[in-house]
């Protein structure tokens, strides 16, 4: 069943929607090649535990996994997709795509964002990557207005991966998000203009375009996270918005 959120709904997750964007970007700032990811995740759970939130994705098992996850950052390198688990040994190191994906509970209600950058040097064709895949978030979320629809903002999503020679990740998808960490509907990120649920005011979904070089499939690994099947790096970011009769709102800005 698909909740639609009110004012005052909104408002909460507009501010803990700003608090986690803070989080996001001094942990962007934290990620240099030497730093562990267990660092990364330690930081991450001091950073909102001191907002006054909840790491929403520590001990959290999604429907579609097949286990718990457990920790508060998903720090996932390269041919990792989502998911992935924050070792410490996993050291950051120069040449890596990093994604950083990251959920907080404040004042009963959740967000959930995601980045991806590299820690140079990178090939130009891995920056292409990064580009396209923040290009086609921000696709999505333009198109994303009452009467368009989940089918539009799918379309928009693949048409700027396919339009600069990549393709979109079809196994996982976006969501609707406010109330739990995953709610419905689940948000394609290949879809037909027209097509699928009608968007209307006060829908919250997380839009999270995952685009790869070659490949649309993914295998799941041993310890829950995801990778390109054929083990090429993929890029993932994600916003958390809010559908208003006359605007969308970037709550995780």
């Amino acid at each position: 069943m698909i909740r639609l959120k009110n004012k005052e709904d909104i408002l909460k997750l507009q501010e803990g929607g700003a608090i986690l964007a803070r989080i996001m970007r001094k942990l962007h700032q934290a990620a240099k090649p030497g730093v562990s990811a267990a660092f990364l995740d330690k930081l991450a759970y001091q950073l909102i535990t001191e907002a006054g939130g909840r790491p929403s994705f520590l001990n959290y098992r999604p429907d579609f996994a097949s286990q718990t996850f457990p920790n508060s950052l998903c720090v996932s390198l390269n041919e990792t997709i989502v998911h992935g688990i924050p070792r410490k040994d996993l050291i950051l190191k120069k040449g890596d795509l990093v994604s950083l994906d990251i959920g907080m509970e404040y004042q009963g209600v959740f967000t959930d964002h995601a980045i991806s950058f590299g820690l140079n040097p990178i090939s130009l064709a891995e920056q292409k990557l990064i580009r396209t895949t923040r290009q086609a978030l921000m696709a999505a979320i333009k198109i994303a207005r009452p009467n368009h629809t989940l089918g539009d903002i799918g379309y928009a999503i693949e048409n700027e991966a396919f339009k600069n020679g990549f393709k979109v990740i079809k196994d996982l998808t976006g969501h609707g998000v406010g109330y739990a960490v995953h709610e419905e509907p689940a948000v394609f990120n290949y879809g037909v203009p027209g097509e699928g649920l009608k968007l209307e005011p006060g829908l919250v979904i997380a839009i999270e375009p995952m685009i790869t070089f070659s490949t649309s499939s993914v295998k799941e690994n041993s310890d829950g996270s995801f990778a390109t099947l054929d083990g090429k790096k993929a890029a993932h970011f994600e916003h958390t918005i809010a559908i208003l009769k006359n605007k969308t709102i970037i709550l995780t800005k």
